[in-house]
């Protein structure tokens, strides 16, 4: 098992726990949160490209691409949905290292390295691709609500001060 945190965030309560409530209790091999205000990859992608958050272009043929192959709106009312929301609160994921849930990151991974390092963009599609490679094989997921993040892991903004006013050592 393990539980990635983004080094802004600080776990709350103890690990054991964390795991046993988000992916024992329920069998789960893989849980995330969901963005705490976007839930359809249509609007986190106009919000990347509004941020500036990387290449306008290459934000445009990732998203093409997932069209092509099959990626669609994300529409909450649909009960064939495949996710409770296509886009991720990525900075607290945690993970038991079975063989789905590592295929699963392998292929999140590819798809970082193939497009853009914003990893909200390829979420949704690697879940469906991993749908479509294994069928019969179900992943089980847990994506929960980011308020339950937020409860469990505070966040520390970093010091900018800090980074820039770092007294040098004399060295003899």
């Amino acid at each position: 098992y393990s539980i990635w945190l983004d080094s802004k965030l600080r776990l709350q309560s103890d690990p054991i726990l964390i795991l046993e409530y988000f992916l024992w209790r329920k069998g789960y091999e893989y849980a995330i949160s969901n963005h705490y205000d976007r839930h359809c990859l249509w609007e986190e992608v106009a919000q990347n490209k509004k941020l500036n958050k990387f290449n306008h272009t290459i934000i445009d043929q990732q998203f093409a691409f997932y069209q092509a192959d099959g990626l669609t709106r994300f529409n909450s009312s649909d009960p064939n949905r495949l996710l409770p929301s296509n886009v991720p609160e990525g900075s607290f994921i945690m993970r038991a290292h079975t063989p789905m849930s590592n295929l699963f990151s392998c292929l999140w991974f590819n798809e970082v390295d193939r497009f853009t390092p914003r990893d909200q963009l390829s979420f949704a599609y690697t879940y469906l691709k991993l749908s479509r490679m294994n069928p019969g094989k179900p992943f089980h997921l847990n994506m929960f609500k980011d308020c339950e993040r937020r409860a469990i892991a505070k966040l520390f903004h970093h010091r900018s001060e800090e980074k820039h006013n770092i007294p040098l050592q004399a060295t003899e």
